[in-house]
């Protein structure tokens, strides 16, 4: 207020004492905030947006805010919930909101997947700096997204298509299905063990591939009944949990005391048929991607040996980390047993120790090549 004495006329100088007066004899805090030599932090009248200024440049290092990097997610048919595939994906996204401050959005194409290439496209249309799709059905959509939007980088999961901004996303499903193949069959009491494809397309054969191997590993005699939901173009066979459960029950009818799945949300279908044939610890069955003895509950859970473990949530939370620090050109990231881009899940505790120390013991050797894991069946 002194600033401007000079300039005012002698009776608004006279009522400025008298508020000054009063203000002396009720609150102190008035004084604070009319007096501009008492504070830095109170901006003066006649200095604009310094408010502002003061408020937003104190992070630390003034360094830009991560919030300012958007990522966006298009999950496979089932979105968010299928307690599998995208469940994996989504737990990843979360991750990287939450510890990296990135903001991020997430989108479902519709049944048939028929849009995926439109959310694609949209996520980049608004400004989004690294767009995800997961799986492999996006390959097409993402090299032709990625052509008309040079300046966004692109990643997707279960694919490797070549492009100066594309990330491809793949892992060695074939070696953590090795794992709980040799798991089912030291497990097995009949010596009879199944598998359920969602789709029998060359990635889902990967699975099966590394399940017989591993089984065989441990036993050369073992029966394995192999049956897929669907045939491509058929992609429904990932969301059928009743055709799940259908053709899984018909393998604990026909012998088997294991089941293993790699059928996206038609694996809970499985998980039914295995409560329907026996007690637990009588019959089993294996999760894939996640570890689906957290996701599913109870009863169903007290039914799931084990999982394969596809840390697509590694893989993604890794993308978008090495993102936020620079690295926004394509190329291809392999996520197998040597990064822990797979494994085999215990919670639950119903694999023994020695089972677990077996399969400790050959995850050691596929890591330093001693075993070599088929990727066809």
């Amino acid at each position: 207020m002194r600033k401007k004495l000079s300039s005012w006329r002698l009776l608004l100088a006279l009522l400025a004492v008298f508020a000054l007066v009063a203000a002396a004899c009720g609150d102190d805090d008035d004084d604070t905030a009319t007096d501009d030599d008492t504070t830095e932090t109170t901006a003066a009248p006649d200095e604009g947006d310094d408010d502002d200024e003061g408020t937003t440049e104190t992070t630390e290092g003034g360094e830009e805010p991560a919030g300012d990097i958007r990522v966006g997610m298009v999950y496979d048919i089932g979105g968010r919930g299928d307690q599998s595939f995208n469940d994996a994906a989504a737990l990843g996204l979360d991750q990287a909101a939450e510890e990296l401050g990135v903001e991020t959005e997430d989108l479902e194409p519709t049944a048939g997947g028929e849009n995926r290439e439109e959310l694609l496209r949209l996520l980049a249309e608004e400004g989004f700096d690294l767009v995800i799709g997961v799986g492999f059905a996006f390959e097409e959509a993402v090299l032709s997204a990625s052509a008309d939007f040079p300046d966004t980088t692109f990643a997707i999961v279960d694919a490797a298509p070549e492009g100066d901004n594309i990330e491809g996303l793949v892992f060695a499903e074939e070696q953590g299905s090795f794992l709980v193949g040799a798991a089912a069959a030291l497990t097995s009491q009949t010596g009879n063990i199944g598998f359920v494809g969602g789709v029998e397309i060359p990635l889902i054969q990967k699975f099966q591939a590394g399940y017989e191997a591993g089984a065989r590993a441990v036993n050369p005699d073992i029966e394995i009944q192999v049956s897929y939901i669907t045939q491509p173009p058929d992609f429904a066979g990932f969301t059928d949990p009743a055709r799940g459960k259908e053709v899984a029950a018909s393998m604990f009818q026909g012998g088997a005391d294991v089941v293993y799945h790699a059928a996206g949300g038609s694996g809970n279908g499985v998980f039914e048929a295995a409560s329907e044939a026996g007690a637990p610890g009588e019959v089993w069955a294996i999760g894939v991607d996640s570890d689906q003895y957290l996701t599913v509950g109870e009863p169903l859970n007290q039914y799931i040996l084990t999982s394969m473990l596809k840390r697509v949530d590694v893989a993604v939370f890794e993308t978008i980390k090495a993102f936020t620090e620079g690295d926004t050109e394509g190329g291809v990231r392999v996520f197998d047993l040597s990064v822990d881009g797979v494994g085999f899940a215990t919670s639950g505790d119903f694999l023994p120790a020695d089972v677990v120390t077996q399969l400790e013991d050959l995850k050691a050797q596929i890591v330093a090549g001693e075993i070599e894991v088929p990727t066809a069946p």
